[in-house]
């Protein structure tokens, strides 16, 4: 088959493919009694990924160099990286909710580089001579995985405050630091015991406490109740209406997995910046020119060193760092595609203004 052929199927079948399991992952989070579509959404993306793949193996093999020579390859590269950790994530999260804030980004990409691009701007093409480097392989494949992890990551922050209603609860996560691991008033009883002693301090626990029974034999097991802890105190989220078990439960493992994510991109962000200056030298003869992608990619660096700062030394958990992660989302981007398409420079894919 040719390969030429091969690409243009199989780019327009990874949009089909993503915008159908987005659809699916949708109709499973408004009907969560169906469980068999968590499972093919699953494997919607995984399908998607597949093709991805073999679209930029295709890409790879046709034109002899590392697909990411243009802003059409940049972009399914991009999309198959979110994919790929999407699958790392729900896997690790157990959750569907993952896939309904993935798969419409994932889907939209699909479609900006297959439908929107202009069919130049989707031609292979030699390389210029700047990109004939093995460097090409090394900086910018680990510079696009930061970005899809850090994405993702952020997508799961954003999903904790629509699952948390913005409200500041006190989570039990993984930071690490002087706030984490802190008691946060949930505590264990069996169905016969009366909770007799009072929970955390309304302070610290944000003015919720979690009570979780057990019993043998009843099939009544982890039986989970939320109360609002009544105190003489004035709270000032006392007339928030209290969150039920089972957000508390997914918002816990979204501020989890959220982390997680993050603490993978950052890394990645960070060997693909050191990998660049040095590739800048070669090429350029400096390490550091404060062109617009160097400047936005210091300044995504620092968004995601204060939100990793504050989860690792300070113990934030919850909305705050919710928040620095949602905004860094929106840095990301204009990281990836701003400077890129509104601004010329030494680096770009092409522009449209």
């Amino acid at each position: 088959m040719n390969l030429v052929v091969l690409q243009n199927w199989l780019d327009n079948a990874s949009f089909a493919i993503l915008f159908l399991t987005m659809l699916v992952y949708w109709g499973g989070a408004a009907f969560p009694n169906l469980p068999y579509l968590a499972a093919l959404g699953t494997a919607g993306m995984a399908i998607a990924n597949l093709c991805m793949a073999t679209l930029l193996g295709a890409r790879w093999i046709e034109a002899g160099y590392f697909p990411l020579s243009n802003l059409y390859e940049s972009l399914f590269f991009l999309t198959w990286g979110i994919t790929a950790v999407h699958l790392i994530a729900e896997n690790s999260s157990r959750s569907r909710l993952v896939g309904v804030v993935t798969s419409p980004v994932a889907m939209l990409i699909a479609a900006f580089a297959t439908l929107t691009l202009p069919s130049q701007m989707q031609t292979s093409e030699p390389l210029v001579p700047a990109l004939k480097s093995n460097w090409l392989m090394m900086h910018v494949s680990v510079m696009m995985l930061s970005y899809s992890a850090l994405m993702v990551g952020s997508l799961l922050a954003i999903a904790f405050l629509i699952v948390t209603r913005g409200q500041n609860i006190q989570l039990q996560g993984s930071s690490v630091g002087t706030g984490g691991y802190r008691s946060n008033g949930y505590r264990l009883h069996k169905a016969s015991e009366l909770i007799s002693q009072p929970p955390a301090s309304p302070v610290e626990n944000n003015g919720f406490a979690r009570f979780e029974t057990s019993s043998n034999g009843n099939g009544n097991a982890n039986i989970a109740v939320l109360n609002l802890v009544s105190t003489s105190e004035p709270q000032t989220i006392a007339s928030a209406e209290p969150l039920s078990p089972q957000r508390l439960s997914l918002a816990e493992t979204l501020d989890n997995i959220s982390y997680r994510i993050i603490g993978l991109g950052f890394p990645l962000l960070t060997i693909g910046i050191i990998a660049g200056g040095v590739w800048a030298n070669e090429a350029w003869g400096s390490y550091w020119s404060w062109d617009p992608k160097e400047t936005w990619a210091l300044i995504t660096w620092l968004v995601f060193a204060a939100y990793l700062h504050a989860r690792i030394t300070r113990g934030w958990q919850g909305r705050s760092p919710a928040i620095l992660a949602s905004t860094g989302f929106v840095v990301v981007w204009v990281c990836y595609l701003g400077v890129n398409l509104l601004g010329k420079g030494l680096h770009s894919y092409g522009w449209f203004f």
